[in-house]
């Protein structure tokens, strides 16, 4: 007799990562908590198609045609990673961390800081217009 293999579907998945980022949040139960839930809430306000993952051994991810950003928590900080921040136009100076990178650009948001809200959702949907011209212009390469 045959074993099939069940794989799980991106809704399940998905609703495995965010159940974990719930989870999370509620395990922190601090002010890296309620931030973390805040930049959660902007992200889907920005891009309500945005996948949330679970990567790295517990790391939350937002993806949409590849990763947006993670959103790490620390002692003293929570840092959102722009996986490809570095190429991303950053008008209102959101980006205060990993600077020096050829890639990467984090905002690192310390407790009772206020995060402009206007201003990350922008970031964020460049992002994702970054990703999807990125993949729109390598699926063009391999058809030609």
């Amino acid at each position: 007799m045959k074993k099939e293999k069940t794989r799980a579907t991106e809704e399940e998945v998905a609703s495995s990562a965010s159940q974990l980022i719930d989870a999370r949040i509620k395990e922190l139960g601090d002010w890296r908590g309620e931030t973390l839930a805040r930049v959660r809430a902007l992200i889907k306000q920005a891009d309500p198609d945005v996948i949330e993952e679970w990567k790295w051994r517990g790391v939350p991810v937002w993806s949409h045609g590849g990763i947006i950003c993670t959103g790490e928590t620390y002692n003293s900080f929570v840092k959102m990673t722009f996986a490809k921040g570095a190429s991303l136009e950053d008008p209102s100076n959101l980006f205060n961390a990993s600077l020096e990178g050829n890639t990467r650009r984090a905002i690192d948001i310390r407790e009772g800081e206020s995060i402009d809200e206007n201003a990350l959702k922008t970031l964020i949907r460049a992002a994702v217009d970054l990703n999807t011209s990125v993949r729109a212009a390598a699926r063009t390469k391999s058809v030609e």
